[in-house]
Formats: C-alpha cells, structure tokens, sequence
C-alpha cells in the first residue's frame, strides 16, 4: 500500500510538472521564440534586367541583365531584448564579365550601391527609431522595412520605401502554396509619383512589388519588383526588373519549411502531447492515492473492530 501511494503522489508531482510545462510553452515561450535572433548575417540574391541611362555618353542602354546582392546583418551591440538594429548593405551591378558581388563605385558595371541602418521591433518588424539603437545621422523609418512581423495576418500592412521616405500600402491579396509551403502574397503599387531619382534630382517615379512572404516567421521567400525613373523633362532614366534568384527562393522555401516546422513542435506539438501527458499521468496519481487512502481507512477500522471481537470471545 505504501509502495502505492509513493507512486500516486510520483505521478502527480511528474502530472502537474507537465501541465505547468504546457502553460508555460502555451503563453511564455512564444514570446521568446518568436523574435528575430542577434546573430542574423543573410544575404539575398537577385537577377533581373536593366535599361538605365549611361551619364558617361548620355545613351539610354537596354536590354543588360543585372544582378542584386543584399547584405543584411544585426549589429548585436546596439540590439537589446526587444529591438534589433540593422545594417544593410546592397550592390546593384550590370551582369557582365561575372562581377563581384559588390563593385567600386568608379566601375562602369555598378547601377547602385547603397548601406543602410535601421531598427526594428524583434517580434512585429515594425520600425523603431532613436539614438538609442540608430546613430544621428540614420533616417527615420517606419512600417516594416526588410521582413514582416512573426504570425503575419491576411490583411494590409505599410511598408517603406526608402526612395519616396515615406510607407506605401502592402495589400494581402492570396494565399498561395509554393512546393508545400504556405505562401501570404503582398502587393505593393505605387503609380508615377514625384520625387528625388537621384542624388539632388527630381523626376518621377513608380514602383510595382509582389512580396511573397512566410506568415509565421515572417521570412520573404521571394520579391518581384518593377521599377521606373524619368527625368522631369520625361527623359527616361532607369526601369529595372528583379527578382530573387531560383537558388535564393530554393532556400527560402527549404528553411521556411524547417522553421515551421520546428516552430510548430515548440508551439503546439510539444504543449499539445505534455499537456495530455500531464493530465493523464496527473488523474493516475491522484487515482492511486485515492485509493491507498481508501485502503488506508478501511484498515484502521479493522483493526479497531479487532479487540471487540477478542473481549466477546473471552466471555
């Protein structure tokens, strides 16, 4: 009977161990888990084409296919529990003569090369801004600028656009299944607006994206952007057309599928099974103790009833 109720009372420490596990996991574990990490270093690829205007010779060259490369890292430093601080880095070549990711300026491949700093909130992706994570001379941003927040809704979001300094409107549109994988599709539209299309030079400029983005982790897996600048005299100066690379979606879709699948392990498979693990070990053990009591009682009132029987006897 003692060997019973040890292991009663063995099941329910091991039962309620489980089932706080499982509120554990259930509330407090996803706000940890769900946050970008301080050791992000990615980098994107993108192919398309150009037709850009050579400031050299004045002609309008069509028709080159360009390659992007994108270099994002966290700086670790000025990051804390709740905010990561970027720094992006992003070289825009023309296609020829296999170049290096990122060239000299001086080079006459280079379409653009450009680094950025920024801060965004870990969990919603959302900009943050102030000296404290951003140096003075950093821009000012908001909406999500390079990833959109963890457990991503069907609905519209803003998002920047560093050329405009202002947010656009990312409109849901679908949910799409890319080799297994679901899929949110992101439209951003931006019709001929005015602005500054290069340094201290103002014309027009319009901008078409298709942003396909993994809801749970937030992860982009693919970006197809159109893009046109004009001179304010209608001069044409830059339309350009990328996308990511057949390699870079690739890997987006195999590491989005083991992100999601490791997350749901954590968020809902491991709550779910210790949850009735718990429950099950936790009504065993209190079953067994239960019943040694029982057991207990009914012993002491036969060993009680006992002397009587021996005095009646005697008699």
């Amino acid at each position: 009977m003692k060997g019973k109720i040890y292991l009663g009372w063995v099941l329910l420490l091991v039962g309620s161990l489980l089932l706080a596990t499982t509120a554990l996991v259930k509330f407090w574990v996803p706000g940890q888990v769900l946050q970008v990490p301080k050791n992000v270093n990615s980098v994107t690829r993108l192919e398309g084409m150009v037709d850009k205007l050579n400031p050299a010779t004045g002609k309008y060259e069509t028709g080159m296919p360009v390659k992007v490369t994108s270099v994002t890292k966290v700086d670790p430093k000025a990051s804390d529990d709740d905010v990561v601080a970027w720094v992006n880095t992003t070289c825009v070549n023309i296609d020829r003569d296999n170049p290096a990711d990122c060239l000299k300026g001086t080079d006459e491949r280079v379409v653009s090369n450009s680094i950025d700093v920024f801060a965004t909130d870990r969990t919603t992706a959302v900009a943050v801004n102030g000296d404290k994570y951003l140096p003075p001379t950093a821009e000012p941003k908001e909406g999500l600028v390079n990833k959109w927040p963890f457990e991503a809704k069907k609905k519209d979001y803003q998002y920047w656009d560093g050329l405009l300094k202002k947010t656009v409107t990312a409109k849901y549109e679908e949910t799409l299944d890319m080799d297994g994988l679901e899929i949110y599709k992101y439209h951003v539209s931006t019709p001929a607006t005015a602005a500054e299309v290069a340094d201290g030079i103002q014309g027009t400029y319009a901008s078409d994206k298709v942003m396909l983005v993994e809801p749970l982790t937030g992860s982009i897996v693919n970006q197809i952007q159109d893009e046109q600048r004009t001179l304010e005299d209608g001069t044409k100066v830059l339309n350009l057309h990328i996308e990511f690379t057949k390699a870079q979606v690739a890997a987006g879709i195999k590491d989005g599928k083991a992100n999601v699948a490791q997350l749901n392990t954590v968020l809902n498979q491991a709550p779910k099974w210790a949850g009735i693990g718990g429950l099950v070990l936790f009504l065993a053990g209190l079953l067994l103790v239960l019943r040694a009591a029982k057991q207990r009682k009914a012993l002491e009132a036969e060993e009680e009833d006992e002397p009587a029987a021996r005095v009646t006897l005697t008699k």
